[in-house]
């Protein structure tokens, strides 16, 4: 993002991590040794369901993704979109398969599909067309189709903690060089 796009971006987008090292939490799957890490690391993508309450970051990690391996990336979100667009994610990753491009599919509320539609992912994550990302806030046990399932890794995300949550009050006012939070508003 161009720099004067960065400057009118909401805070939010700003605030978002933009490498591994700047993400907060997620300890579990993010630090040494710990599968996430392990595959950024090792350089082998797999395509996985990202189960986790909102706001934990599974957004964030499936955009990191993306970008770590230069992948073409396509969200598609699951409440508002259907197969046609699955058909132009499915286009839009053979055109980059061309150029030797890899890309990531991102299904935010993948559970939100029925089985018809996540059954239309199956081909292409077989083959390898693209790497399935789904991000569901719903226990993918019972939401994603089996067939699906067995084809990703389901990696749990956990709420952040008071320390995390913590971290996160800083990120703001380094940004916009504003003083700190007292412990006073920290703890409100």
């Amino acid at each position: 993002m161009p720099l004067g796009d960065e400057l009118d971006a909401p805070l939010a987008e700003r605030l978002r991590p933009k490498t591994l090292d700047e993400v907060i939490g997620q300890q579990h799957l993010l630090g040494p040794g710990k599968p996430l890490r392990a595959a950024f690391e090792s350089g082998r993508l797999h395509s996985m369901i990202l189960w986790g309450p909102p706001g934990v970051g599974k957004t964030t990690l499936a955009r990191l993704v993306a970008q770590d391996f230069d992948a073409q990336f396509i969200a598609i979100s699951a409440v508002l979109g259907g197969v046609k667009d699955i058909r132009d994610a499915v286009e839009r990753a053979q055109v980059a398969k061309g150029s030797q491009r890899r890309t990531v599919v991102f299904v935010d509320e993948v559970h939100r599909f029925n089985k018809a539609q996540q059954d239309a992912f199956l081909p292409h994550v077989e083959s390898g067309l693209f790497i399935f990302i789904g991000a569901t806030t719903e226990n993918p046990s019972f939401e994603v189709n089996s067939a699906l399932l067995s084809r990703a890794t389901v990696h749990v995300l956990k709420s952040l903690g008071e320390d995390d949550l913590g971290e996160l009050l800083t990120r703001p006012a380094a940004l916009l060089h504003a003083p700190p939070l007292s412990d006073v508003a920290r703890d409100r």
